[in-house]
């Protein structure tokens, strides 16, 4: 069995976190999000550059890779609530689906990058490609962990599904849930993320679940041109991406979950700090 899901508790929280623990226990009862329209022209100008020397890293690479560096630098987010306590992962993951083909019938995935605290674009571009390409170029798709036991207890008649799966709620709750259902299961990670702008879509909601560990829920949208009109009565036209992000704010306040969004937008200003390591701190100052 696995304890508390490779996490430690944070003993240190206030009693308004307690009381709102209390008084909402269950994640998605205490779901938050946040829209935000990111100016990421300075990261279009450096994926170009990055291309024209013939280095293969995608737009989805510098999302995960950036996300990564604000979870490294804003650790509150890499929380989590079970049991009416809060915890805080011991590692920093990015999970998202990939089909196995591009069909409707195609079958999915979940794909979790484990973000080390010296990774940067090049290794976390290499780590998420080699990921994507087994599930993609394998004749026959290999299932173990999470995604086997999904297969195989979504196929259990409903008088043995829903009381099992009620049964593995329960051992989420306490911490004890097997460990090789934990393996590859996305709902157990940082924060789940999905690219819908490489479908053209916009940022959506999406909710957050009451199983596992994870409290953010993240969805990048369609980078196009917008004009900024300025103060000055001047005019530009910049690359802006909707995200979405969808949080327990159980785990921070807004302020807390501001500041991220703004450091998320200062990476994307400053593309160069994609190619430092992961954890190393960046400072906004209190004003920004």
């Amino acid at each position: 069995m696995m304890s508390t899901r490779n996490a430690r508790r944070v003993k240190d929280i206030t009693g308004m976190q307690q009381i709102c623990i209390d008084l909402k226990p269950d994640r998605c009862d205490s779901d938050v999000y946040i829209n935000q329209k990111m100016d990421v022209t300075k990261l279009v100008e450096y994926m170009d550059k990055r291309k024209k020397a013939g280095d293969d890293i995608t737009y989805f690479h510098a999302f995960v890779t950036a996300i990564g560096k604000v979870f490294y630098n804003r650790n509150k987010l890499n929380r989590f609530v079970s049991n009416r306590h809060i915890y805080e992962h011991n590692d920093v993951v990015v999970s998202f689906v990939a089909k196995v083909s591009f069909d409707d019938k195609s079958e999915e995935m979940m794909i979790m990058v484990p973000i080390e605290p010296n990774d940067n674009i090049d290794t976390i571009s290499k780590k998420i490609s080699g990921y994507v390409d087994k599930v993609r170029n394998s004749k026959s798709v290999e299932k173990e962990g999470a995604n086997d036991a999904i297969d195989i207890v979504g196929k259990l008649p409903n008088g043995i599904r829903i009381p099992l799966v009620g049964i593995l709620k329960w051992c989420d709750k306490k911490g004890i849930l097997p460990k090789f259902l934990v393996k590859d299961n996305l709902y157990y990670s940082s924060i789940i993320l999905s690219n819908l702008g490489s479908i053209k879509c916009g940022a959506i909601y999406h909710n957050l679940t009451c199983f596992g560990t994870c409290s953010s829920l993240a969805t990048i949208g369609e980078i196009k041109n917008e004009d900024i009109h300025h103060d000055d009565g001047t005019e530009e036209i910049r690359k802006i991406c909707e995200f979405g992000i969808n949080l327990d704010e159980r785990i921070a306040d807004g302020y807390y979950f501001a500041k991220s969004v703004k450091l998320l937008q200062y990476i994307f200003d400053n593309p160069e700090l994609l190619e430092e390591d992961a954890n190393k701190k960046i400072d906004l100052g209190e004003n920004r």
